[in-house]
């Protein structure tokens, strides 16, 4: 397990709790009560810290090379029933967004979202997560064949932003995510988004209009991330924690601006610490937030969806 800066304290105590073990295991000395010790006060740390956590903490845990990432999320929620489907039908395969079909419990669902890479190879067949405008296509498809067929959409987002290359603007990314973004507003049929990771600019908007956005505690939604945001106003990313106050992207703070509806909470310490409590959470989660959105008819799920966004524009002079 890897340790971010501001979770040395827990690493030295969780390493005494093993030392301490490890005597008790090998020698003869009774050391249950030193044990009892360290782990209460383990527990207490890990409270302390982590229900104090600043933005760029937050920001942090998300790109926490532990933390599960969309397949982790949908083979530990479908178990063996997600079929993967490929291509956009006019280019090619992007392997940064992936979709397919998958059942929770006995409802089917269209799974969407950007897929990370685990190690340098990976994250290079991934293209670190961030898709090219086939990829926004191919997702687009994939919800329009769900509407075709009435099954729900669920989008997990987990993108530093939508590939910023030549290639990628030559074919069309900006129509792309726009057209997304439109064609999403309209869809009939019940569409969920959980931001299971980062949430940045239009990459995360491309798959992100939905009936209800969940967003998991440890994550970050926001139009720009904050090493990028300190670049532009500092023209250095030494101010990337006071970038990250001042964009307000935590899940506390979508939720008091009202562009998401519900926080989800992660295990202490984070997804990454106990990923099968974790799946459970989301996959539960889903399934009463598409119990809930079942019972509106196609009409009122768009006329609801479509003044949800407009509301969000909403703004007074004073």
């Amino acid at each position: 397990m890897e340790y971010l800066d501001f979770e040395l304290p827990i690493k030295e105590l969780e390493e005494k709790y093993q030392q301490a073990c490890s005597i008790g295991e090998d020698g003869e000395v009774d050391v249950r009560d030193t044990c009892r010790q360290i782990e209460k006060k383990l527990e207490k740390t890990k409270r302390d810290i982590y229900k104090n956590l600043n933005a760029w903490q937050r920001v942090q845990l998300s790109r926490h090379p532990n933390r599960p990432y969309t397949l982790d999320y949908i083979n530990n929620i479908c178990k063996e029933t997600f079929l993967e489907l490929h291509g956009d039908r006019n280019f090619g395969d992007d392997k940064a967004m992936i979709g397919g079909l998958g059942k929770i419990e006995e409802q089917t669902f269209m799974f969407v979202g950007q897929q990370k890479g685990y190690n340098t190879k990976t994250r290079q067949y991934r293209n670190f997560g961030m898709a090219n405008p086939e990829g926004y296509r191919k997702a687009l498809r994939l919800m329009k064949k769900a509407e075709k067929f009435n099954l729900p959409v669920v989008c997990f987002i987990d993108t530093p932003g939508a590939f910023p290359g030549l290639e990628a603007e030559e074919r069309g990314q900006g129509e792309a995510i726009a057209r997304n973004i439109y064609e999403m507003t309209k869809l009939e049929v019940p569409i969920i988004v959980v931001i299971i990771g980062e949430g940045a600019s239009g990459g995360a908007l491309g798959i992100g209009v939905g009936d209800r956005v969940l967003m998991l505690e440890n994550t970050w939604y926001s139009v720009i991330s904050p090493e990028s945001c300190s670049s532009i106003l500092w023209r250095s990313w030494e101010h990337k924690e006071k970038a990250a106050e001042a964009l307000k992207l935590t899940a506390d703070d979508m939720k008091k601006l009202k562009l998401i509806d519900e926080i989800v909470e992660e295990p202490i310490g984070g997804a990454h610490r106990d990923r099968e409590n974790t799946f459970k959470i989301v996959s539960k989660k889903i399934l009463d937030t598409y119990n809930e959105l079942k019972k509106l008819s196609p009409e009122e799920l768009v006329e609801k969806r479509i003044e949800k966004y407009v509301n969000m524009g909403e703004f007074k002079e004073r």
